[in-house]
């Protein structure tokens, strides 16, 4: 989700597009970096070195009207893991979030990590729109008319019909799947299985905020966690980079204010607004927070374990003298700079690294996540205003979002009283260290729709790869999800069976 100033980040959701007066503040995605990144050499990153092997399928570009255009193909990319399989047993399938598939493949080894138990092949599904899943081509983002086909409902479709196809091919067609998601990609999954409960036996949601729309979680709820996530970890860390914020807005009053700030901040070039620096700073933030994993990642980018609380070690043993914008620089550089090997950093001219340009529409249109900051954030205090951020889509794209939509085709008011008489299988997974909890399930709905909640976790934790250095809590959450997915599996088969 991403903004549409040049000099705001975006990210891995938050899916708003803000404005105070000029510049628009950062916004976030529910799971991924779309951001100012490191100059590495002036080289893009490479792709990940993944156990999949990678395929195609033939996508139809429209599967809700019959005409003439909606039967356009488009290539779909997908990825196959066969290593543990046989015939009959488990699919389980990664509903693709807003981003190259090959990356979400390589930071989800939960499910490298239990196929050997169940048998399982695993499927990573490359959302519409994103990585090389582009229905037309380059020109995919040229227009709202090529856009036009890109949401969430067309994304869902994608992955029925995939999965139908795929099972028949394989002479697997009485194999249960399973399908799992991270942030967005976890909204997808639980609304995969409310939507298709035919093709799927079940769905882990983790990190999805799914209640994130309308009114039903407080707008101010985001940074508000954030915010607590700093305090937890030191009063005085919070308050200087609550504090920070006035320095910034100080240095256009000074001569060569820019320049200085450039130096300080050791830009490759010269900034041309402090809200340059604003942003840099506000990403690395928010990422750490979502991130503060209890272990080493490297994810959106390299991190040593418990972030935040390292974060707030440089702050709070920084010189007393020293000013609360360069505390907050060296804080910000434990995010961009662990590996301490950079000269300089790329403040501005944003890389979209992991394809994920197509968010600006979805939040234009479909993604409408109003966002506020309280006045006990450590962030400076906005209060959303929908008609600037609809008036920004119109400008940007000629079109108006439409703010109730996905609360009109997925529900989320009054879940609980919906839920338990409808929906079935699901597992909502939260830790609450990360932000977007509070938009998430945090509350069993009934005995087969549950929420795992951590309270140490950060943004989808679980479906990390298991390390030697993972904590008890950690390990004990990932193996009541397999137990519950080992229940409905066994049902399933139970099922099959006596039908017969």
């Amino acid at each position: 989700m991403a903004s549409f100033s040049s000099s705001s980040s975006s990210i891995v959701l938050v899916l708003l597009f803000f404005a105070i007066a000029t510049e628009a503040l950062p916004t976030y995605f529910p799971g991924i970096n779309y951001q100012s990144a490191l100059r590495k050499n002036g080289s893009i990153n490479p792709k990940p070195e993944i156990p999949y092997e990678t395929h195609y399928f033939p996508q139809n570009l429209d599967h809700f009207t019959f005409l003439p255009q909606s039967y356009r193909i488009f290539n779909q990319k997908y990825l196959i893991n066969r290593d543990f399989w046989q015939k009959g047993a488990p699919i389980f399938v990664y509903t693709g979030n807003e981003g190259d598939i090959d990356w979400f493949a390589a930071n989800t080894g939960f499910l490298l990590d239990a196929a050997p138990h169940f048998r399982a092949l695993l499927v990573f599904i490359e959302h519409r729109y994103y990585g090389e899943s582009k229905p037309f081509g380059k020109h995919s983002y040229k227009s709202a008319k090529k856009l036009g086909y890109l949401n969430s409902q067309q994304a869902l479709a994608d992955f029925a019909l995939l999965i139908r196809s795929l099972k028949h091919n394989l002479s697997s067609d009485s194999s249960p799947v399973v399908v799992f998601g991270g942030s967005y990609g976890g909204m997808l999954a639980a609304w995969f299985r409310l939507k298709y409960p035919h093709i799927a036996i079940g769905a882990l949601a983790s990190s999805a905020p799914i209640l994130q729309f309308d009114d039903i979680t407080p707008w101010s709820s985001f940074y508000d966690a954030v915010s607590q996530d700093f305090k937890d970890a030191s009063l005085n860390c919070y308050e200087v980079i609550k504090g920070s914020w006035a320095e910034l807005e100080d240095i256009p009053r000074y001569k060569e204010g820019l320049a200085e700030l450039s130096r300080n901040f050791r830009a490759c070039k010269e900034v041309r607004s402090i809200y340059s620096a604003r942003d840099w700073l506000w990403e690395a933030f928010v990422y750490v927070a979502m991130t503060n994993y209890p272990t080493e990642s490297n994810f959106i980018k390299p991190l040593p374990a418990h972030p935040v609380k390292q974060m707030c070690k440089i702050i709070d043993g920084s010189s007393p003298e020293a000013t609360k914008l360069s505390k907050v620089f060296e804080a910000a550089s434990l995010y961009y700079n662990y590996s301490r090997s950079e000269k300089c950093f790329e403040l501005e001219n944003e890389n979209d690294d992991h394809g994920l340009h197509g968010w600006n529409w979805q939040a234009c249109t479909e993604m409408v996540m109003p966002m506020s900051i309280s006045n006990e954030s450590m962030f400076p205090p906005y209060q959303f205003s929908y008609k600037d951020f609809s008036d920004d889509c119109l400008k940007n794209y000629g079109v108006r979002p439409r703010p109730h939509w996905i609360t009109t085709e997925f529900g989320g008011t009054n879940i609980e009283q919906v839920l338990k008489r409808f929906g079935s299988n699901i597992i909502f997974s939260n830790g609450l260290q990360d932000p977007w909890s509070r938009g998430s399930v945090l509350k069993n709905i009934s005995t087969s729709i549950v929420a795992l909640v951590a309270e140490k976790g950060a943004h989808h934790t679980d479906l990390r790869r298991a390390t030697r250095k993972d904590p008890d809590w950690l390990i004990e959450q990932r193996k009541q999800e397999i137990e519950i997915i080992q229940k409905w599996i066994s049902d399933y088969y139970i099922d099959i069976k006596t039908s017969y």
